[in-house]
């Protein structure tokens, strides 16, 4: 049963020490000052697995990995990405060409295939998922606005618990056809308006008034 609560911090309030958490969204190390990188700056992050660990502003993750504070697993985008469906769909692991041959592959099973190599590559399991969506329905079902559906509907089935950011919360439940992640894998949801939601919203009530 979807659970709705009113601020963020209470959405967050039974995250316990030592949790793994899937967190959507490309600067998977941080940027600047804020979001993920302020955790890593109070060092409450032991290890990170991204596919793009580093760019100018990542500068408290520069720092904490040259110190040896926070470990790093690098993994190819497309592989992060199945490795986090996988375990949502229940797949013990999984063979793939990329990373053969490199670093990224030391220690892990290969195998030849139809006289290609490949990579077995295992599933990403989370305690929690941090998704961004659009809005949820009064049941929990989810929509996404363009590229935060890369990740969210995956990881919101590979963690025991999923705590949902929305825009919006719909009085009316969602035509199950549009329906992108169901309420069966969401447990909280905090609403959250956005300026891109509230712009959006500003000029759907525009059209409709013309």
């Amino acid at each position: 049963m979807t659970r709705f609560v009113d601020t963020a911090a209470e959405a967050v309030s039974e995250i316990t020490d030592g949790a793994t958490v899937l967190i959507g969204g490309f600067g998977n190390a941080g940027q600047a000052d804020a979001g993920l990188a302020l955790l890593i700056k109070e060092r409450r992050v032991a290890k990170i697995i991204c596919s793009f660990p580093r760019q100018s502003d990542s500068w408290h993750f520069d720092e904490a990995y040259r110190a040896g504070e926070i470990e790093l697993e690098l993994v190819p985008q497309g592989n992060l990405a199945e490795r986090i469906r996988a375990a949502g769909a229940g797949i013990g692991g999984f063979f793939t060409p990329t990373g053969y041959a490199t670093q990224l592959a030391e220690g892990k099973e290969v195998r030849e295939i139809d006289g290609k190599h490949y990579v077995l590559e295992s599933p990403i399991h989370g305690d929690v998922a941090l998704i961004k969506a659009y809005a949820a329905d009064p049941w929990g079902n989810l929509v996404y606005r363009k590229t935060a559906r890369n990740f969210g509907p995956i990881m919101a089935a590979a963690a025991k618990q999923s705590i949902v950011q929305v825009d919006e919360v719909l009085e009316t439940p969602l035509d199950p056809e549009v329906v992108v992640t169901p309420g069966i894998y969401t447990d909280v949801v905090v609403q959250v308006p956005t300026v891109s939601g509230e712009m959006q919203r500003r000029a759907s009530a525009a059209v409709g008034n013309n």
